[in-house]
């Protein structure tokens, strides 16, 4: 789904939270970001931009533009090495499209270009074979756009087999796409299938897939209402992050809406065959979350704030700056994107955060 956010200024977060600045070389607003460990990360961005770095953000190198991607707006990147990444720009028709670099991003290949017409990529997610959640060790991708005649258009990847068209494209209510916000309103079980988090005038839900590749048509997709806002063009649920097999989170609600926490979160325990609202809702819309298992603690951000939980999406809680470290009052706001410990925002702010820092 098209969607266009003003946001503006890094922020440096206190305890229980804190995100560091990292000096981005670029002003471009950033939504893709993927780390993929031991210090290597990458991120994507408008016009084209697509950093690197192989030092924990120490240095962000700014990365040659894939040939023609001048104007483009890299909402999702996947990364499998130093060396080895997919790019993917958002926009109307062919300006959706797919770039891959093996040679640490000197230079570019186009590997896919959207050619429908009415045509809008919203993510490109790939992920461990086994769901062993290994970091960097992916097999299986899934490309997904909004709904083009009637079903989301929908591409699955094994890696060494290339992008095949899956009949397990899911079928689209009126009114219902996904949101291309930071790469994260798809994802995807290993080898096995997918979730798509969902909004529209349709209302909240995700789609869960049938297994992957196995012939199964679209009609197989099965719809699950979720808790959340929805209604309109501007709400739903604009990420999705799995710890298990069965727990799992959504974010979202009224990206014009920034301050409005009513439906802006909530949880699974069965893999999205059930969805419960957040009893304590993070304190506005959020367009990423995600999960770091070494503080137990979910994180998620948007542009008026940052908000953690510690009990898997039931309550969540703000963070705010510190008055006595002379913080400035907005200084928790504006983030697109995360990829822990990295989050990533407009104007080329790029935070890492400190998982000493929190307090569960």
């Amino acid at each position: 789904m098209r969607l266009s956010l003003a946001l503006a200024l890094l922020f440096t977060i206190p305890c229980p939270a804190q995100f560091t600045l990292q000096t981005s070389n670029t002003t471009a607003d950033l939504r893709g970001i993927h780390n993929i460990g031991n210090g290597v990360a990458w991120a994507s961005g408008t016009n084209g931009t697509i950093l690197r770095t192989e030092d924990g953000g120490y240095v962000w190198q700014s990365c040659s533009i894939p040939p023609g991607a001048e104007k483009l707006d890299f909402r999702g990147i996947q990364a499998f090495d130093a060396n080895t990444a997919i790019v993917m720009s958002s926009g109307p028709g062919d300006q959706s499209r797919l770039y891959k670099t093996t040679d640490g991003c000197h230079t570019w290949k186009e590997d896919s270009k959207n050619e429908e017409p009415n045509g809008f990529w919203d993510a490109v997610v790939f992920q461990h074979g086994d769901f062993g959640f290994a970091i960097g060790d992916s097999h299986t991708g899934v490309l997904i756009g909004d709904p083009v005649k009637g079903r989301f258009q929908t591409e699955v990847m094994v890696l060494g087999h290339g992008w095949f068209i899956d009949d397990a494209g899911c079928t689209a209510q009126m009114g219902q796409a996904a949101f291309a916000a930071s790469n994260s309103s798809l994802f995807v079980f290993g080898s096995r299938r997918y979730v798509l988090g969902t909004g529209g005038k349709s209302g909240a839900s995700v789609l869960i897939s049938p297994l992957l590749l196995t012939g199964r048509g679209s009609d197989a997709c099965k719809r699950v209402s979720v808790p959340m806002a929805g209604g309109n063009e501007s709400s739903g649920i604009f990420s999705l992050f799995f710890r298990d097999l069965k727990q799992g989170i959504a974010v979202g609600g009224d990206y014009k809406k920034p301050d409005e926490s009513s439906g802006s979160a909530a949880w699974t325990q069965d893999m999205g065959q059930h969805w419960a609202a957040s009893a304590t809702p993070p304190h506005g819309y959020r367009s990423s979350v995600a999960y770091d298992p070494t503080i137990k603690t979910w994180i998620t951000v948007g542009p008026n704030g940052t908000d953690i939980s510690t009990d898997d999406g039931r309550n969540w809680h703000p963070v705010h700056p510190d008055p006595a470290l002379h913080e400035p009052a907005d200084a928790d706001r504006n983030w697109n994107a995360l990829s822990l410990p990295y989050v990533v925002g407009p104007k080329g702010r790029i935070g890492k955060l400190d998982p000493a820092a929190i307090k569960p």
